[in-house]
């Protein structure tokens, strides 16, 4: 089977491991008049990122935030590595358990629910649950009222590419006072949260929510209540390139947490990340469709329009809910030292549509290729087919190194996953980019009914 008629479902297991660029390089020589986008998927990079976690904030057990990508692949992978996960809806939980996660491996992290979707939560064990205000209180009361509530503090989230303090969040003041009506509704509170903004890039917010923290759980233990979790929420950057920040981040993170919350104490420590896992795994391959040269009246300099087959109704809906600013990457023979203002533009009929409005570029030809990195962060799980357009769809690769250690995951039934302790031995220098092989041909593999796997012969 060639690699062009492989499902989109599909993980291919590559003998040695490869970066995304030489992945995407050999599934495009394959191509021939396809030219639909796609996402080449490094699994290995998610692998990574909670090696990392596990070995940069021991005590902080992540739960994914499925909003972030619902990949389905992306969440069996989690799961079987051992994190828990952060739901926002019905249809959240429901996807998650539907692959055989326990309930008590979820937190129902939305402080504003539909009470049919409490009500859901309760009929399938789902107990922890955020809030943030006394109506969200008594409705909770009513539709599920053995729930494990959790108060939602306010951040300072001013530092953060997507803020969230202004929709959702108590203050000092206000969350002493749920705690007050809790009590007198005979509610159980069992601890506090906080989100410091998706993409926080500084440490000091966390410094000061998990000071926050321990005040107003001080509060609940004074009045009755064991507050015995802290869920630090999300935040963490997961962008390439921002290693320095996360490790600034982890070891702040651990020091107030040691100093707050001692081991001897026995609270729980929980985080949601999202970006952190996904972002850099995905980068995304797209191919120009049409251009237009364009004249400057002014100064007669020559300016080029590119229209690409994904935009920002699609993979790049990022532009536009996530302030994101993604950078066109070519390969080597679309390099060139002349260059020329740009405009990059996706392929729908709406003016809308522009996914970059000045950028230095060599000349392009209709049907070069550009490729996007870390695109992994709220693209698809927010991404439209508007116009009829498909937007990029995912092709997994994986070293058989990896593979052979988590291949578990893939499996169709569902199951109650757990931490493969041969995963956890393993580090980032397990999995170098060499490429020693050729990648051909890539054939099946029988495995499950709903994941084409593809191996190296």
């Amino acid at each position: 089977m060639k690699m062009h008629l492989i499902k989109e479902n599909a993980i291919v297991v590559t003998k040695t491991a490869h970066t995304a660029e030489e992945f995407i390089q050999k599934k495009i020589e394959l191509l021939k008049d396809e030219v639909e986008p796609f996402f080449a998927v490094d699994l290995e990079d998610i692998c990574n990122k909670h090696i990392r976690w596990l070995t940069s904030m021991p005590r902080v057990t992540p739960h994914y935030a499925i909003k972030c990508n619902d990949d389905i692949n992306v969440i069996k992978l989690l799961a079987y590595l051992g994190a828990g996960f952060d739901c926002a809806s019905k249809g959240e939980i429901k996807k998650v358990m539907d692959l055989g996660v326990s309930a008590d491996r979820i937190i129902y992290a939305n402080p504003c629910k539909q009470s049919s979707y409490i009500r859901y939560a309760h009929e399938v064990g789902v107990d922890v649950m955020t809030f943030d205000n006394e109506q969200e209180l008594l409705k909770i009361k009513q539709c599920h009222s053995n729930a494990k509530l959790v108060l939602r503090l306010v951040t300072d989230d001013s530092n953060a590419v997507c803020r969230f303090s202004m929709k959702f969040g108590a203050d000092m003041n206000t969350a002493r006072k749920l705690i007050d009506k809790a009590q007198e509704l005979d509610m159980e509170i069992i601890g506090v949260s906080f989100h410091c903004g998706s993409g926080q890039m500084t440490s000091k917010a966390f410094v000061d929510a998990i000071q926050n923290a321990r005040m107003i759980m001080n509060y609940g233990n004074k009045l009755g209540f064991t507050m015995k979790l802290l869920d630090l929420g999300g935040g963490f950057p997961g962008n390439t390139g921002t290693e320095e920040y996360f490790a600034e981040i982890a070891s702040a993170v651990n020091a107030t947490i040691d100093e707050h919350f001692p081991e001897n104490e026995n609270v729980r420590i929980i985080a949601e990340p999202g970006r952190y896992y996904v972002a850099s795994a995905y980068t995304l391959a797209t191919n120009v469709i049409a251009s237009r040269e364009m004249i400057d009246p002014e100064t007669g300099a020559v300016k080029y329009m590119y229209y690409i087959n994904d935009g920002v109704y699609g993979s790049f809906n990022c532009v536009l809910y996530d302030h994101y600013v993604p950078e066109p990457c070519l390969f080597d023979k679309n390099k060139s030292n002349d260059s020329y203002t740009s405009s990059i533009w996706g392929p729908t009929c709406d003016g809308l549509d522009c996914i970059q409005t000045s950028i230095q570029l060599p000349k392009l030809e209709i049907g070069d290729w550009i490729y996007w990195k870390n695109m992994g962060a709220y693209t698809i799980s927010a991404a439209v087919q508007f116009n009829g357009l498909p937007f990029g769809k995912p092709l997994y690769f994986m070293s058989k190194q990896f593979w052979t250690s988590v291949k578990a995951a893939f499996q169709t039934a569902p199951r109650r996953y757990h931490i493969d302790a041969s995963i956890l031995r393993l580090n980032s220098t397990d999995c170098s980019n060499e490429v020693e092989d050729d990648m051909l041909p890539w054939l099946p593999e029988d495995f499950a009914e709903d994941t084409t796997v593809v191996t190296i012969q």
